[in-house]
């Protein structure tokens, strides 16, 4: 009888090794998968928010003023070379978002969320190419960043943009109209005439990229 005790002991303690060790294996397996799932959710919520916020600038007409928002002196120097407004002593923003509607989307989005992101603008150019330019930069984007993209497009009897003249940069303007043209912007705008003999100026497309620090 004793024999056959340790023997039943003896199998009892193999099966539980064998289900522990099963177990083990089981958890080593599935943590990965999950922490894959639950940041690839992150991700997605991520993306869907800069999307939202990209189609709701758009929507109440913030985003096209955004891409305008600057000239030439805007940095405090007339040399030729476009800047957005207020963006102290750069031609971008780097400290935060724009001073603007559209950067006040930005910071409900992201900023409070402790999201870092960038924007850019991507036209075209004269000879059928592509150049961008920076609105906001953070930083490099980390591995897991996510981007969404609007295009917005601009004709001649488009016009740049200013800040409200209030002497207030502490809040975000409604971008002002100036009563320059993209047409007859010259260096005060980044971005060409790419249809000389038509009403378009140009198309942009702006886009957000988001990742969390």
């Amino acid at each position: 009888m004793r024999g056959q005790a340790h023997t039943l002991e003896g199998i009892i303690a193999s099966v539980l090794l064998l289900t522990s060790l099963v177990f083990a294996l089981q958890v080593t397996a599935v943590t990965p998968l999950s922490a894959s799932t639950s940041s690839q959710q992150l991700e997605n919520q991520q993306e869907s928010v800069a999307e939202g916020t990209l189609a709701a600038a758009d929507e109440m007409g913030s985003l096209k003023p955004a891409v305008a928002y600057g000239s030439d002196v805007a940095d405090g120097s007339d040399d030729g070379r476009f800047a957005f407004h207020q963006t102290s002593g750069e031609s971008f923003y780097s400290n935060g978002p724009p001073t603007n509607r559209f950067g006040e989307l930005l910071e409900n989005a992201f900023t409070t969320r402790g999201l870092a992101f960038n924007v850019y603008a991507q036209y075209r150019t004269s000879n059928g190419g592509t150049s961008r330019r920076r609105m906001v930069y953070q930083g490099e984007p980390s591995d897991n960043a996510v981007a969404a993209n609007q295009m917005v497009t601009l004709y001649d009897d488009d016009v740049l943009y200013e800040p409200e003249n209030d002497g207030n940069t502490s809040n975000f303007d409604v971008a002002q109209p100036t009563t320059t043209t993209l047409e007859t912007a010259g260096d005060d705008f980044y971005a060409q005439d790419i249809d000389t003999s038509g009403p378009l100026f140009n198309v942009v497309e702006v886009r957000v990229v988001v990742w969390r620090q």
